[in-house]
Order: C-alpha cells, then structure tokens, then sequence
C-alpha cells in the first residue's frame, strides 16, 4: 500500500506519516525505514539529520539518507523481503534533483526521475509512506526557475496520489483524507 500525505509547512503532516509508517509496520511484522532526502552537506545540516535521526530512534525506523536517486535507497534496504519505508519528504527530492548539476534540470526530467524511482522503489517494499508539500498555494509571483520547480512538483504530487491507495491532507495537525481505495 502506498499512502500519499500532503500539506502546508507546520502542518503535522510528517507527524501523522510517521505514525501511519510506524502502525503499518508493526501490522505486517515489516522492517521500518525511513528514507530522508535533506542533503547532509555542511556541520549545521548535519547536526540536524543527526537530531532529527535521534528523535526517530525509539519508533524503529533505520534511516537511509537518498538526497537524489530515490529508487537507489532500494539497495540499502536490500532484500527484506518487504519492507515499510517512509518517504521524507518529496519537497527536498525534488529541488536536490532539479538543481544538483551546475545547470538546472528540466521540469519533465525531474517528474520522471522521481516518480519512476519511487515505483522502482515500491517493487522492493510492502508500504510506502510518501510525505510532500502543498504548492501553488501563496498566489506570489516567481521567476522562470522557481516556476519551473513548482510545477514539477505539481506533477510529481499528482502522479504520486494517482499511484496512491491512500491520500491525506493534513490541515493544522488534522488528517483529511482525500482518498481511500475500497476494500482496504
């Protein structure tokens, strides 16, 4: 199963999705991974990863840091014979792999990248839990670049809820679920 969750900043959506990856795997006697994808690459985001792993510490999860080519975090978790992994989070995907070159990748490119490595990634795994970012939300103006970002987002979040069994949006620390598959 895959559950989608979304929502503003501050939202409690990282919250609910780690209650729901940590619920799913003690359901299925799974392995619990939490794949983060903030890039490690100074003493200060380090030292976050580092705090942030350790408040994880007692639910289980054994994290793999993937800043890009999310379907290669598939190797660290091996063969687990199904695993739950939650996804953390699809906003840092996306801007590692659109602005990880000296030049700036294509929105088409990155859509593609990401979703298709996600659902190489699900092959390996009984539950993904995916957590991503609302856009399209502040009516503010952006140059050409940052456009570019938040439409590829747009189409990695819809292509992500259609792949999706389960979609939430949390609002102010409340889950709204916005889809359900039947018979689950």
């Amino acid at each position: 199963m895959i559950i989608f969750v979304i929502g503003g900043s501050g939202s409690g959506k990282s919250a609910y999705a780690e209650n729901a990856a940590c619920l799913l795997s003690k359901e299925s006697n799974k392995l619990l991974y939490y794949i983060a994808t903030m890039r490690v690459s100074d003493k200060e985001t380090r030292k976050k990863a580092d705090r942030h792993r350790a408040l994880r510490r007692d639910r289980g999860f054994i994290t793999v840091e993937q800043a890009v080519d999310i379907d290669k975090a598939s190797e660290a978790i091996g063969e687990t014979n199904g695993a739950v992994a939650l996804l953390e989070c699809i906003t840092n995907l996306t801007a590692n792999e659109m602005f990880s070159d000296k030049s700036v990748q294509s929105e088409a490119s990155v859509t593609e990248k990401i979703t298709g490595g996600i659902a190489r990634l699900y092959d390996k795994l009984t539950h993904l839990v995916i957590v991503s970012g609302n856009v399209f939300e502040d009516g503010a103006a952006y140059d050409n670049t940052v456009l570019n970002y938040i439409r590829a987002m747009g189409n990695i979040n819809r292509t992500l809820a259609d792949m999706a069994d389960e979609v939430v949006e949390v609002v102010a620390g409340i889950p709204v679920v916005l889809k359900q598959r039947s018979g689950e």
